[in-house]
């Protein structure tokens, strides 16, 4: 009896394989020759599920912002339940600690996350994604900056959209330079710098 395989994690599989080539030796060396290897799959195989290596490619990059929203989601879930959360700073602290690399795993994720996001520049396909990425970002600070201000965490008059705004450039900024440069800037500092810009918030300032 033909063993049965489920598409979507064959699939997920087969991205698995472009992160992994991708962390070790670069973006540019997941051709689809390298990622069969990789998968243990033959490269019919991958164009079975793949049209083409831009799909492939896409479909990754999709994945992987699956992969950081399923680590975000319950923190905001928590956050932002009618009832809220007993220590609304705290998590607040934790949901965006989320997006930082402040272990060895989200430095992985980050770096390819950066390089996905640096070849969208010159590759058309990603760009829907990395868009998608970008929005999707600003759109939580901006619900979790609103929810503070209702619940009088914040100041009444602060202008939540523009600091949705400068909380994700810092998120990116802070990310950018601990993956380029994580001795200095090690977890504990990222924390600092976030702890900071948050209770400069609750201050208004």
């Amino acid at each position: 009896m033909p063993k049965i395989v489920d598409p979507v994690a064959r699939r997920r599989a087969v991205a698995q394989a472009v992160l992994s080539v991708a962390a070790r030796q670069g973006l540019e060396h997941a051709s689809l020759r390298n990622v069969a290897e990789e998968a243990g799959l033959a490269i019919g195989s991958i164009r079975h599920y793949f049209a083409d290596h831009d799909e492939l490619m896409t479909f990754t990059m999709r994945e992987l912002s699956r992969r950081i929203g399923d680590r975000v989601r319950p923190h905001a879930e928590r956050l932002l339940a009618p009832d809220g959360h007993p220590d609304r700073r705290a998590e607040t602290e934790e949901l965006l600690a989320e997006l930082l690399p402040l272990d060895e795993p989200r430095r992985q994720e980050a770096a390819l996350w950066l390089a996905f996001t640096a070849a969208a520049h010159t590759r058309p396909e990603l760009r829907p994604c990395a868009a998608e990425m970008q929005a999707d970002l600003h759109t939580l600070m901006s619900r979790v900056l609103h929810e503070a201000r209702s619940a009088d965490g914040l100041p009444d008059g602060m202008d939540v959209e523009l600091e949705s705004t400068r909380l994700a450039a810092l998120l990116d900024g802070l990310t950018l330079q601990a993956t380029l440069l994580p001795d200095r800037y090690p977890p504990k500092l990222l924390r600092q710098v976030l702890r900071r810009h948050l209770d400069a918030l609750r201050a208004g300032s």
